[in-house]
C-alpha cells in the first residue's frame, strides 16, 4: 500500500490485466489501491492475444515498467521481411496445394503484430505488484453507500467487508459492478450477449507446424477467410509455438447459461470447416482430439449510457466488452487504464475531494464511451468482413481491404496523449459547471 492521499482508496475490482495495468497505472502516481480478486490466485484464461500501436503507447504511460513486462514476453513475425506486417489476409478456400493460398491483400503497421501469452503476460505484471495490494478470494455480491460517510462498502460472498472511497470495476465480460450500476442481474446490459460466434484454439509447436506448412505461413501472423469462419494463426512464446484461433458462425443458440466455454473435439471443427481448402484442413489436423470451445460474447446489444455511478465506475470489459476480431479488447482496456490514471492524477481531483471524484469518472465516461463502444460494433463489423457474411461487401476482397483499413487505421493512430490532453479539458468543464 501507499501513503494516504487526498483521494482516499481505490478499490480495484478484478485481477485481470485490466485491473493489474489499472492499479500499477495508479500505484506508479502515488494513489492508494486494493485489488480485490476472487480467484484464490491472479490468472488469466484463454492464449494469444495482440497489442496494437495506440495501446503499446497507453502502456508506457501508464507504466514504463508495464511496457517492459510486455516487451520481455511479446512475440512478433519471424520473417524479418514481416517485422511491420500485422496480418497477410488469405483465401482460406482456394483449393492449391498446402502453403499456398492465395494472399488477398496485407495490412501494416509501425509494430507489426504485437502477440502475447495473456498469463505470461500477467505473470510479468503481477511481479511489479506491491506485497499487501491483492486481496484474494474476494467475489463482490454489493456496493452499500454507508450513511452518515462518505465511503463505501464492499459486501463479499465469503461474507467480509471492507471500504473505499471510490470504487473501479474492472471485473470483466461478467462485471458484477456493471450488473450494480445497472441495477439488478436482469436489466439489459448487465449480462453480456451471445453473438452467433464461436472459437477453438490449439497451441502447435512451431517446429511440427513448419513441417506441416512451411516456415514462412507457420511463423508469420495470418488470417485465412473463408464463409462462415475464419481461422488466425501467428506465432507466440518467441517463436516456440503457433497459436491458432479458428472462428464459426452459426444461428444456434449457446447451448450454455452459466459457461462461455464448452469442451469439445476435433470432429467438430472438420465438420465446421469443411468447405475450406487444404491448407486450413492441415491446421486443423494438428490440432488436439480434444479441445474447448469457447462462445464469442460482448456487450454489443445493450450498451451502457454511462461507465460512472457516483463513485463508482467501470472500465475495460467490465464497461465495454468486445469480441476479438480487432484483436484491440485488451489494448482498448490498457486505454482506459491510462486515461483513468491521468485523470485521478490531477490535482485538480485531488483539490475538489469526493467530489473530483466523481468529476473524474464522469469525464472518463464523457470521453471514452464513443471510440470504446465503436470497437464493440466494429469488431462484430470486422468478423462478418474475414467471414463474407458483412451486408454490401459479401466476397468482395477490394470492399474488404478497404474496410478492414479504414477500421485499423481509426484503432492504430489514435495517441494516447490527445486522449489525455481531450480528457483533461473535459474535467475542467464537468468541475467548473458541476455536471
Amino acid at each position: 500500500m501507499t501513503s494516504p492521499n487526498p483521494l482516499g482508496h481505490i478499490a480495484v475490482i478484478g485481477g485481470g490485466i485490466s485491473g493489474v495495468v489499472l492499479a500499477l497505472a495508479l500505484l506508479r502516481r502515488n494513489i492508494t489501491v486494493t485489488i480485490y480478486e476472487q480467484a484464490s490466485h491472479f490468472g488469466e484464461i484463454g492464449a494469444g492475444v495482440a497489442f496494437n500501436p495506440a495501446a503499446t503507447r497507453a502502456m508506457s504511460l501508464c507504466s514504463p515498467a508495464i511496457y517492459a513486462a510486455f516487451e520481455k514476453v511479446a512475440t512478433r513475425n519471424q520473417s524479418p521481411d514481416k517485422a511491420r506486417v500485422w496480418f497477410d489476409w488469405l483465401d482460406g478456400m482456394a483449393d492449391v496445394p498446402v502453403g499456398q493460398e492465395p494472399c488477398v491483400f496485407r495490412l501494416e503497421n509501425e509494430f507489426g503484430a504485437n502477440a502475447v501469452h495473456r498469463a505470461h503476460f500477467l505473470d510479468e505484471m503481477v511481479k511489479l505488484v506491491p506485497d499487501g495490494v491483492t486481496k484474494f478470494g474476494k467475489h463482490v455480491d454489493t456496493i452499500i453507500p454507508l450513511d452518515g460517510s462518505e465511503k463505501l462498502e464492499l459486501r463479499f460472498h465469503d461474507g467480509s467487508t471492507a471500504t473505499a472511497d471510490a470504487v473501479v470495476g474492472c471485473d470483466g465480460i461478467k462485471s458484477r459492478v456493471r450488473a450494480w450500476m445497472l441495477g439488478g442481474d436482469d436489466v439489459p446490459g448487465a449480462a453480456p450477449v451471445y453473438t452467433h460466434k464461436y472459437a477453438y484454439r490449439g497451441l502447435i509447436p512451431m517446429s511440427r507446424a513448419k513441417a506441416a506448412l512451411g516456415e514462412e505461413l507457420a511463423q508469420n501472423a495470418k488470417m485465412h477467410m473463408g464463409q462462415d469462419g475464419h481461422v488466425l494463426t501467428f506465432p507466440v512464446d518467441h517463436g516456440k509455438t503457433m497459436n491458432v484461433v479458428a472462428f464459426h458462425t452459426n444461428a444456434r443458440e449457446w447451448p450454455s447459461t452459466t459457461k462461455l466455454t464448452l469442451p469439445s473435439e476435433k470432429a467438430h471443427v472438420y465438420e465446421d470447416f469443411k468447405g475450406f481448402g487444404p491448407t486450413v484442413t492441415k491446421i486443423i489436423d494438428m490440432l488436439e482430439p480434444q479441445l474447448d470451445c469457447w462462445a464469442i460474447f460482448d456487450t454489443g446489444d445493450s450498451p451502457l449510457e454511462r461507465y460512472n455511478k457516483g463513485r463508482v465506475c467501470v472500465l475495460g470489459d467490465a464497461a465495454h466488452a468486445t469480441s476479438p476480431h480487432h484483436g484491440a479488447g485488451a489494448g482498448m482496456c490498457i486505454e482506459d487504464a491510462a486515461v483513468m490514471a491521468e485523470l485521478l492524477a490531477d490535482e485538480r481531483v485531488a483539490k475538489a475531494g469526493k467530489r473530483g471524484i466523481e468529476a473524474a469518472f464522469q469525464t472518463f465516461s464523457d470521453v471514452r464511451k464513443e471510440r470504446s463502444q465503436w470497437l464493440v460494433q466494429s469488431s462484430r463489423r470486422s468478423g462478418d468482413l474475414y467471414e463474407w457474411r458483412a451486408e454490401g461487401v459479401g466476397k468482395d476482397f477490394g470492399k474488404i481491404e478497404q474496410e478492414c483499413r479504414e477500421r485499423d487505421d481509426k484503432l492504430w493512430n489514435a495517441q494516447v496523449g490527445d486522449m489525455v490532453e481531450e480528457a483533461k479539458e473535459q474535467l475542467g468543464k464537468v468541475l467548473s459547471t458541476g455536471q
